[in-house]
């Protein structure tokens, strides 16, 4: 009698059964073939790679770098990224040994996490937050503990962070992620140096996600590192910054101490990056520091303009400022459910966005808006809501 693939299932790592495969993804899939539909739902920038980086790559290319980068990336890139955070940022990481090129943020955030955690570990988790996170600490044995933000702005307070670590001496590492997604908010100087105050005497990573940085609105963008260097796994990338989401280039940065040890992670699960997407990425963050202001420019019209909208319309929300996502309540008497409010827009409105409950505590009964769209887009999703609005109310008449 032959073992069937269902009973080797059971023999696999006992963690998977307790990870659901992402309800974006799954959503997303689920609301496309709608005839018409206006999807405001992944965080994918309408923009372009701009035009010298993709000359860099054909370069690349057509120079035969087709042969394996080192492990921890090309040298050019790491030196492009390390002077990239220091202009930028004002934070500051010997490329040699304090850098690594990881295949997106996303492989930073699961080489990082599976790094620093053991089995009993607890990671302090501010929610909303992208399940990204959530997934890879329960894939990694350890307990993700949640700090609901809703009441807070989204924004969490040096007391919840430090109530929280009171309850939970097993804490091994705080995730941030900031600008947010889904929230769009974002941590100004004040904030980070409470939360730093709070962190600054435990041994605990600091695993900060700021992938949305270079798309910050008003303010400059700081950095916790700036404030626990010690601490800090920081995460960037080109991604968002240079409408690079495929070319899965991201940046992992540590003391030399914690990155000696990241880099075994990274060296077993990608052995490198790809060698001509680093030759673009180095161009990208050597000769486009300033790429992503154009981007940046129509993204705040687009939210400014979304934002007074659906404010009219009953939604309320945080302001974003930064990222591209709106995060709003669904108004009172329109379904609380947000699944069930988001699959009904999509049917009866054509319209697509993402139910908050995808996001963990806090997120039931909002709705992640994706303005990464034209504004002709934004425009049509708006009208679409608007009549779906009046018509549930003349029903409820």
């Amino acid at each position: 009698m032959s073992i069937n693939a269902e009973t080797l299932v059971q023999q696999m790592n006992h963690e998977i059964a307790a990870i659901q495969p992402s309800d974006i993804l799954a959503f997303n899939a689920e609301i496309a073939s709608i005839p018409g539909i206006v999807r405001l739902t992944l965080g994918e920038p309408d923009f372009n790679t701009p035009e010298h980086v993709k000359q860099a790559a054909i370069k690349s290319i057509e120079n035969d770098e087709s042969h394996y980068a080192p492990s921890n990336g090309t040298m050019a890139l790491r030196t492009a990224a390390a002077d990239f955070l220091a202009k930028k940022y004002d934070v500051h990481y010997d490329p040699a040994s304090e850098v690594i090129i990881t295949a997106g943020a996303t492989g930073g955030i699961y080489t990082a996490l599976s790094s620093i955690l053991n089995p009993g570990d607890e990671v302090l988790i501010p929610t909303p937050i992208f399940p990204l996170y959530i997934a890879i600490v329960k894939l990694a044995g350890a307990t993700p503990v949640f700090m609901d933000t809703s009441k807070n702005g989204f924004v969490l307070s040096p007391e919840q962070l430090q109530q929280t670590l009171n309850d939970h001496p097993k804490t091994k590492a705080v995730v941030l992620n900031f600008p947010s997604n889904p929230t769009g908010v974002t941590y100004r100087h004040d904030d980070l140096k409470a939360l730093a105050a709070v962190l600054a005497d435990q041994p605990i990573f600091v695993l900060s996600d700021e992938i949305y940085s270079e798309l910050t609105y008003g303010e400059r963008h700081e950095s916790i590192a700036s404030y626990l260097p010690e601490q800090t796994i920081l995460l960037n990338g080109v991604s968002k910054s240079h409408a690079m989401t495929g070319w899965r280039i991201g940046i992992m940065c540590a003391p030399k101490a914690i990155t000696t040890q990241l880099g075994k992670i990274h060296q077993f699960t990608v052995t490198s990056t790809t060698t001509n997407a680093q030759a673009a990425a180095t161009e990208a963050l050597k000769n486009g520091l300033d790429d992503a202001q154009q981007m940046k420019r129509e993204y705040q019209a687009r939210r400014d303009y979304l934002y007074d909208a659906l404010n009219q319309l009953g939604f309320k929300s945080a302001k974003p400022e930064g990222a591209f996502y709106l995060f709003s309540k669904i108004p009172a008497g329109l379904p609380q459910d947000s699944m069930a409010f988001c699959r009904e827009l999509a049917h009866e409105a054509r319209v697509a966005l993402i139910p908050g409950s995808s996001f963990g505590p806090g997120g039931e009964g909002y709705v992640r808006i994706s303005y990464a769209a034209s504004m002709a887009d934004l425009k049509t999703a708006v009208e679409r809501i608007s009549q779906y609005v009046a018509s549930k109310a003349q029903e409820a008449k």
